[in-house]
């Protein structure tokens, strides 16, 4: 029997059509690595770790996490987006991919085209962290201090991209305080300084910080989420101090490769979603000061473009330039 061209098409088109359905039906059928562009210990590594366990066992393969530091982040998200779209490579990214866009000129990714969202996952509320012989207890009294005080008034940061020097450059920003932003290799290189009182601010995440703010060695006078932290419920968020607007909380995710079919992105909604829900899951990553969140994809599109937008003018307004 004879086809006519046209038929031959179509048919073709049929059966190319089918394939991405019949790799999904079948996934997954062998290891799943995560990607997790950041040292292990952290906020995303620790998240992570924790889903990537309930993952494995609900979907029966094993779930590899690969740490790829480096490059302010970029090292290792330039090799999530790169790599193949089938679902068994994924990663999870925390408040840089939103903001080194606008910092790196040559990145080799994009936070929404390079990407498919799998889900939101988590937001990890930042702690000001202040000097504890300052006379402040209160935002409000920081920034007098601050501006009574400007040769004084160097506040610390984890570098460059980070969402601990995005959090200052927003709060020189809102308060119109002057500030000297001093880069550290993250917050265990910071915390002597601060403690000690060579630094008088740090805008930490809650995780890294909170043994200190407990101990009496730092006080803390504000979070800068819009809401307060399970952690530390007793510290008022700056919006409650009349910062009505200022919300600069680290977030992320986790993500495929764009070209993920949409079946197998389903997929690992579903059971991610179900994951970040169990009890012990909740309980490990909020005593490690991480708010679990959840939802659909279109859920963490929507946070994408809304923290690009607000980090793109944070950026422009402070006057940083991209290298």
């Amino acid at each position: 029997m004879k086809f006519n061209p046209l038929i031959k098409m179509l048919m073709a088109a049929a059966v190319v059509a089918a394939v991405p359905g019949v790799a999904a039906a079948k996934y997954p059928d062998h290891a799943i690595k995560i990607i997790v562009p950041a040292p292990p210990g952290g906020g995303i590594d620790i998240i992570a770790r924790v889903v990537g366990e309930k993952l494995s066992t609900a979907l029966g393969q094993p779930v590899v996490v690969d740490n790829r530091p480096g490059a302010s982040n970029n090292l290792g998200t330039e090799m999530l987006a790169n790599s193949k779209p089938d679902g068994y490579t994924i990663g999870i990214v925390g408040g840089s991919h939103n903001i080194n866009k606008f910092l790196f000129k040559n990145l080799g990714w994009d936070p929404e085209k390079s990407f498919e969202p799998i889900v939101y996952s988590h937001e990890i509320p930042l702690v000001f962290a202040v000097y504890p012989k300052i006379p402040a207890k209160t935002l409000p009294e920081l920034v007098t201090w601050m501006k009574a005080h400007p040769d004084e008034a160097k506040v610390a940061t984890s570098g460059r991209g980070s969402a601990q020097e995005m959090a200052a450059e927003m709060f020189k920003l809102a308060s119109g305080a002057p500030m000297l932003l001093i880069p550290y290799k993250g917050s265990s290189a910071a915390h002597p300084d601060l403690v000690a009182g060579r630094t008088m601010l740090y805008i930490d995440t809650v995780s890294a910080i909170q043994e200190q703010v407990k101990s009496g060695r730092v006080n803390a006078v504000a979070v800068s989420s819009s809401q307060r932290s399970k952690s530390l419920p007793e510290i008022p968020t700056a919006q409650e101090q009349g910062f009505k607007d200022y919300n600069a909380n680290t977030n992320g995710g986790f993500l495929a490769p764009a070209g993920t079919p949409k079946e197998i992105v389903d997929k690992l909604n579903a059971e991610i979603n179900k994951a970040l829900k169990m009890p012990d899951v909740r309980q490990k990553l909020e005593a490690a000061g991480i708010e679990v969140q959840g939802g659909t994809p279109q859920d963490y599109a929507k946070v994408i473009r809304s923290d690009l937008d607000k980090w793109g003018k944070v950026i422009q307004q402070a006057g940083i330039q991209s290298e």
